[in-house]
């Protein structure tokens, strides 16, 4: 009996072990998540608190600023009536009654000082000289700043309502002719700009008289208003719309106001003028974003250290289950390597036929390169040249003038002689060097190649600024082929400074032991100085350019023996720099010829 009930207790004890266990890991799970909650809401009281007063205390900054500036420029603008009160041109013309030139007097001096406007009256109140013209001959005589102006002798500051609700502040002073009064000269205060600047922020502001009526604000609808009459002034919302707002906020103090709908904090700070004081309203929004993010972060914390929890408690199951991998894995190992070598036939099949496109490709641009590439562009300034001659000679003979159009005929003839040359000369972009060299003045080529892309530098307003020596620099190279590097090297330098508002493009000739030619822009530069020789590589749109031009123009520089190099200037732009082997007196030609071609 006593055995019997021994056997017959242990399964009950087991089942009481995992009764306490998983008891444990209720009561574990309920503390992390009370922990969680109680430090949520001891991080959001404590940064709430924080952030609100550290926002305050900007908007405070801010309001000193804002309320410095204003009292600089009315004590800036205070001084105005003063001087023009004593400007003797001021005097003599209300004297005299001739205001032909005092208005235009008056905006001078309002653009140096930088007042909002200026305006002189006579004795009737009448407007006889402003810096708006439109005022010109309005009567003011029952306006406080005139009337109080004739009444003192000093200078009297009035704050207007306008039509729209604005206020204008003005200062006013009489004129005074030998102890007589002969006008008043008022000058307007430029608040508005400040009221402009404001409304750039997120807080609403406000400046209010003495009176408590608001003369300043960022928002239209204040002005002229006491300020809890500008509060009072909003839609009324739902009960929706204020369950959604009391759950936007619940990360805020209780709001001291609320402006289009928001929860706002104020700010308030004194003028010292008049008895001035301005208020800011600063929303929630950013106090609330800032504590979120903190909250944020604290309950991803929890939630990590519950997913740890959890997955320990997860590694007696893992445990188990560890006997049925086992079973299994000699199995999947088999699946795996059966996976993998399907996976690397396929990647095998892919590179195949990769390779096969590749070689086809390059097969494709190899023939395009040679046979279509250089055509289309060696040839399309001598089209371009054709089309503007022709052009010239159509309107030649309709204007009967039948010698000048003989000429552009000439002309055009000449580049179909080029052109014919130039077809000739395309075999040797397609193989290194040549033989059909002889002595070339630099300078000649580099005149026939502007005379070349003469219709294009008709087309643009651009400034060329050549440098050349006075005598001949002799190289030994192919004159077709060096004029059209050089129309490369210049055309290149056209594109880069079409956005440009004043585009300059500086030619150079040097001559030493070496012909050095340089083409300077002042474009955006080269991005890319690597690549830049590269056959196929432009930074140009697609049919702007095949970018075989640098590559093709640096392949005869070599032809010839020289060097085409590039590089940023330290100012801005691009500079090409095209050396070859000057040929002097004592050379023997042919032999050097025959050197550049080998």
């Amino acid at each position: 009996m006593p055995e019997t009930a021994l056997r017959s207790d242990i399964p009950t004890r087991a089942e009481t072990r995992r009764r306490i266990r998983r008891a444990a890991y209720r009561l574990l799970a309920v503390l992390m998540l009370g922990a969680t909650v109680a430090g949520v809401w001891m991080t959001n009281t404590w940064l709430t608190e924080r952030f609100t007063e550290t926002t305050r205390m900007r908007t405070e900054l801010r309001l000193a600023l804002y309320s410095g500036n204003i009292i600089s420029e009315l004590q800036r603008t205070s001084v105005v009536p003063l001087l023009l009160a004593r400007d003797p041109e001021l005097s003599k013309s209300l004297n005299s009654g001739d205001f032909s030139t005092t208005s235009g007097l008056l905006i001078a001096a309002r653009d140096e000082v930088g007042v909002a406007s200026i305006r002189l009256l006579d004795l009737q109140g009448r407007v006889v000289a402003a810096t708006d013209r439109n005022v010109l001959s309005t009567t003011f005589k029952d306006a406080p700043f005139f009337v109080d102006a004739q009444r003192s002798r000093d200078t009297i500051f009035t704050a207007v309502k306008g039509v729209t609700g604005a206020s204008d502040f003005v200062y006013s002073r009489a004129v005074l002719s030998e102890g007589k009064l002969i006008g008043v000269i008022v000058v307007g205060a430029d608040l508005a700009r400040y009221e402009r600047a404001w409304a750039g922020i997120s807080d609403a502001v406000a400046v209010l008289d003495s009176s408590g009526q608001i003369v300043l604000a960022t928002e239209p609808r204040w002005r002229g208003v006491t300020m809890e009459e500008a509060l009072a002034v909003r839609s009324a919302p739902s009960a929706i719309e204020r369950a959604l707002q009391a759950t936007a906020d619940w990360a805020n103090e209780p709001p001291d106001a609320w402006v289009s709908g928001q929860a706002v904090m104020r700010t308030e700070a004194r003028l010292p003028f008049r008895g001035w004081r301005m208020v800011a309203f600063t929303p929630y929004t950013s106090v609330r974003d800032r504590v979120n993010a903190v909250i944020a972060l604290e309950i991803m914390g929890f939630a990590v250290l519950m997913a740890l929890g959890f997955y320990f408690v997860s590694r007696r199951a893992k445990v188990q289950s560890a006997v049925y991998r086992r079973e299994s894995a000699e199995l999947r190992a088999l699946n795996a390597r059966l996976k993998r070598e399907i996976a690397e036939r396929e990647r095998v099949q892919k590179d195949l036929s990769l390779a096969e496109q590749t070689l086809e490709q390059s097969s494709k641009l190899a023939v395009l390169g040679e046979m279509s590439a250089a055509v289309s562009h060696e040839l399309n300034q001598p089209l371009a040249a054709m089309k503007t001659y022709l052009a010239g000679a159509r309107l030649l003979l309709q204007r009967e003038r039948v010698a000048e159009a003989l000429s552009s005929f000439q002309r055009i003839d000449d580049l179909i002689e080029r052109m014919g040359a130039i077809t000739r000369q395309l075999k040797s972009y397609a193989r290194k060097g040549g033989d059909a060299v002889e002595p070339v003045d630099l300078r000649a080529a580099l005149s026939s190649a502007l005379a070349m892309m003469e219709p294009q530098l008709k087309a643009r307003t651009v400034r060329i600024l050549r440098n050349l020596p006075r005598g001949q620099v002799m190289v030994l190279a192919d004159r077709i082929r060096l004029e059209q590097v050089i129309i490369n090297l210049l055309r290149n330098a056209l594109d880069a400074t079409k956005a440009v508002r004043s585009p300059e493009i500086e030619i150079s000739l040097t001559a030493d032991e070496m012909a050095v030619l340089t083409v300077a822009d002042n474009g955006p530069g080269i991005s890319d100085l690597e690549k830049l020789f590269e056959p196929f590589w432009t930074t140009k749109k697609p049919g702007e350019g095949t970018g075989l031009g640098l590559a093709i123009s640096s392949s005869i520089v070599s032809d010839f023996g020289g060097r085409l190099t590039a590089q940023n200037a330290e100012t801005g732009g691009a500079v090409f720099e095209l050396r070859l082997p000057r040929l002097t007196a004592g050379m023997n030609a042919p032999e050097s010829g025959r050197r550049a071609a080998e």
